[in-house]
């Protein structure tokens, strides 16, 4: 049986509806407004200062003095600012893809061997504890004289290696330790990402007749590609950001192998006081992260996903 409602009784459930529809919408602006506050006013608000001192010379003691695109144009020229822009690439490449590679590893040791809350508690130990923590432990690890890797490894004839201290290799170490710092956090996104594949694929396949090396290729990769795609791109930007553990360990050294983008910013700021011309490298770190992050998610079609 239908029931017909009057045109007072429709209207009355309309205003009902609209009522709860901003009750809702109050509710949920409750819930953001910190958030966007802290945005503004940790983000927004500097971010924007910071392209206005880029137009300045400032040393931080007298008053700012305009200056256009005179620090722009000599950031073309800066052979230092574009030998840290490599150094940081470096950085990049080893980190992000050590740091995918073993957290994509644990993920499928943790979706076929154990699934234990307590396996997954012990994996972000490392990842709680502050880079600084972190680069002041190894500088007693891989000291090339009292350090337990070169004791260790002189066991098998190998070293003593000053892995801080050797301008070749000082940058990849740097990069593996920060990898080994995160791949905890890294594998359990990746592990969360492979719980929403449903089981009856991996039955099908494995009916099929498909080895774990064919199913980890074949459907694995391809329906966690949004995850593994947010995973690069949050560990890029994170990447491009490395300071603490280059402050600590290696203080730009040695020789100036280690002088990443944002060490060299920090120098230029706080020890030789040129303010302006390091918040113009600034902003152009903040445009080629963010030209980066946009190709990335053009390239690898994040939103899209194989399981539709």
């Amino acid at each position: 049986m239908t029931t017909i409602l009057s045109p007072a009784s429709k209207k009355t459930r309309k205003t009902r509806t609209n009522a709860r529809a901003r009750h809702e919408s109050l509710v949920a602006l409750a819930f953001i407004a910190p958030a966007c506050l802290g945005f503004i006013v940790f983000y927004l608000f500097p971010m924007m200062r910071g392209v206005q001192i880029s137009f300045t010379d400032w040393d931080l003691l007298t008053a700012p003095k305009w200056v256009g695109l005179d620090n722009y144009t000599t950031l073309l020229a800066d052979t230092h600012f574009h030998n840290a822009l490599l150094i940081t690439a470096t950085y990049v490449v080893v980190n992000i893809s050590t740091q995918t590679a073993a957290g994509f590893g644990i993920a499928l040791l943790m979706q076929r061997i154990s699934q234990s809350t307590l396996v997954r508690s012990l994996l972000l130990v490392p990842w709680l504890v502050p880079n600084v923590t972190i680069a002041v432990i190894t500088l007693f690890i891989l000291d090339p004289n009292v350090g337990l890797l070169n004791h260790l490894m002189g066991y098998i004839g190998v070293g003593p290696i000053a892995f801080y201290g050797n301008p070749d290799i000082a940058i990849i170490t740097v990069a593996l330790v920060n990898s080994w710092r995160n791949m905890g956090y890294t594998a359990l996104l990746i592990f969360a990402g492979m719980q929403i594949i449903p089981k009856m694929v991996y039955e099908a396949a494995e009916l099929d007749g498909a080895s774990t090396l064919r199913t980890t290729f074949s459907i694995t990769l391809p329906l966690i590609r949004p995850v593994l795609v947010m995973v690069v791109v949050v560990s890029m930007i994170g990447s491009f950001q490395i300071f603490d553990t280059v402050a600590v360990a290696t203080k730009g050294g040695p020789i100036g192998s280690t002088r990443v983008i944002y060490f060299y910013i920090y120098e230029k700021a706080f020890q030789q006081g040129q303010m302006g011309y390091a918040a113009a490298m600034a902003v152009a770190l903040l445009i080629i992260i963010l030209a980066m992050t946009l190709l990335q998610l053009r390239l690898t079609r994040a939103t899209e996903t194989d399981l539709d």
